[in-house]
């Protein structure tokens, strides 16, 4: 098994920006719910324990069990977690007068820390917390402090535990790589051979073994994910991989066309599914966006099954699940608050009788793209941004109709060759058009309109589980604004969004 860092999460809203700091290091990790320990054995090299939204003083608060850990790995405790061991083992804490938010400076660093070792006096760390050590059990010794928190990071003597009490993982806390590099590489004594190559090699005899001489079907999209997925399927079982892309009519203009003739010329096989009036035709009247959801992904799995069950013989359905949508599904207290349906997690109906194959699942979206790359599949498939699995289906508010389609895909059409042949396309992370349910007075000629509204969207984000607009030139919006209403008929205003997630989410349904 790969070397592995275990990330045990209590809620805090950087856990993934830990893990991703870690893997940045060429180093495996993984994340758990605080309540739901994995087994440890010999390929776990270290333990982080992450901050959270609870104080240690909270009659509910986060309570784990440590024995099995601490003194037998390398333990990094951030906020929270350093908090927990302190009061655990009989330090004092109490609740911070004013919440310790935002840039400090270290103005003390015990320069023997194996855990500091070559950080600099006064380097700017990020605080985040609550509640504040006053003093540490008698086996901790204080290896860094700012000018108003004298415990901002402890050791225990004679182990290799630590507790921080600023966030190493975010940007604002400069040398904060250097301190995991630190932790992970030195304390816990991790390689940093966790490549792309390694990767590749490592999963594609992982699925020889799983799979064998049996078929697995898989559901392309034409995203990124599933792009991957079938590649590497494809080095693994060749010819047993049998993909299936299906035309829900909520594509994008030319899609389902021009995608299918890209993967023919990956050497795949690959069979496309007109479904375009099936899908339309349940959709008519309905507005509930869960509902619409529901629908989408119903009718694709009667779709999908209905072509799966022409192949004789399948075992395994293949989907390219990754990492943020496992960690969504879950949380410290179970599964998490649907926001929105993920259109591939949560399993099938009983009545596919497939095992499901997620070679996947263990990626961030930065990482799937990277081992695309490694794989030397075409860059317009890598750097494609995401779509969502509805589809356009969601980025139309209210009933779905053909013309409405119709429109938006004229208008997204429009909006994406504009990013990518203003040079705009790969600084945005994910962009589309939204049919508002508004109409408004406008004028075409010497006639008065009243016609449609669309909403143009583009952020900049990792792995989309935060997003902040992108600033896209006004001169780029104010000319494919004119060429959008001028060129497709039935809209007449043109709108920008300039909302981040969080509060907003990506899509707007």
């Amino acid at each position: 098994m790969e070397e592995t860092i275990i990330i045990l999460d209590f809620g805090s809203q950087y856990t993934q920006l830990i893990a991703r700091r870690v893997r940045e290091l060429n180093v495996y990790c993984e994340i758990h719910p605080f309540n739901k320990v994995p087994e440890l054995g010999v390929h776990v090299k270290g333990v982080i324990l992450s901050g959270s939204p609870y104080s240690v003083m909270d009659d509910d608060a986060p309570n784990p069990d440590l024995s099995a850990i601490k003194s037998k790995y390398p333990l990094l405790g951030v906020c929270y977690g350093a908090q927990f061991m302190a009061k655990d083992n009989g330090g004092k804490l109490m609740r911070s007068k004013i919440r310790e938010y935002g840039r400090a400076n270290l103005s003390f660093i015990n320069n023997n820390s194996e855990l500091l070792k070559g950080m600099t006096l006064n380097s700017q760390v990020w605080m985040s917390h609550g509640d504040t050590i006053l003093d540490v059990p008698k086996d901790f010794e204080i290896i860094t402090s700012t000018a108003d928190v004298d415990i901002a990071g402890y050791k225990v003597k004679d182990e290799s535990t630590y507790g921080i009490q600023f966030h190493p993982e975010v940007y604002h806390t400069v040398e904060g790589k250097k301190l995991l590099h630190n932790f992970v590489i030195d304390i816990c004594a991790c390689s940093g051979s966790w490549t792309p190559d390694s990767f590749i090699e490592t999963k594609i005899a992982e699925l020889k073994a799983k799979l064998g001489d049996e078929k697995v079907v898989l559901g392309l999209s034409g995203g990124v994910d599933s792009s991957v997925a079938a590649v590497l399927l494809h080095r693994a079982i060749g010819e047993n991989l049998y993909c299936i892309f299906v035309d829900n009519g909520l594509l994008r203009k030319y899609e389902f066309e021009s995608v299918l003739k890209q993967y023919k010329g990956m050497g795949l096989n690959v069979k496309g599914v007109d479904a375009k009036d099936r899908f339309l035709d349940k959709l008519s009247g309905v507005v509930e966006p869960e509902k619409k959801r529901k629908i989408i992904g119903n009718t694709f799995i009667d779709v999908f099954d209905e072509e799966a069950h022409k192949i004789q013989d399948v075992k395994w359905l293949a989907q390219g699940t990754i990492y943020p949508d496992v960690i969504e599904s879950i949380s410290v207290n179970g599964p998490s608050a649907t926001i929105k349906s993920h259109h591939n997690v949560g399993g099938l109906p009983d009545f596919m009788k497939l095992k499901i194959v997620e070679p996947l699942n263990t990626l961030f979206k930065d990482e799937v793209r990277r081992i695309g790359t490694a794989l030397k599949m075409p860059v317009d498939i890598l750097k494609r941004h995401p779509f969502p699995g509805p589809g356009l289906g969601i980025r139309i508010l209210g009933d779905v109709t053909r013309e409405k389609v119709r429109i938006l895909q004229d208008v997204d059409y429009l909006y994406i060759n504009g990013l990518k042949e203003y040079g705009l396309y790969d600084d945005v992370w994910q962009a589309g058009a939204i049919f508002l349910p508004v109409q408004s007075v406008g004028v075409m000629g010497d006639e008065r309109t009243y016609e449609n509204v669309v909403a143009l969207r583009a952020v900049g984000s990792v792995d989309g589980m935060t997003a902040d607009w992108s600033h896209l030139p006004y001169e780029f919006l104010a000319k494919i604004s004119s060429e959008i209403i001028n060129k497709v008929k039935g809209v007449n205003r043109v709108v920008y969004d300039i909302s981040s997630k969080p509060p907003a989410t990506i899509e707007w349904e």
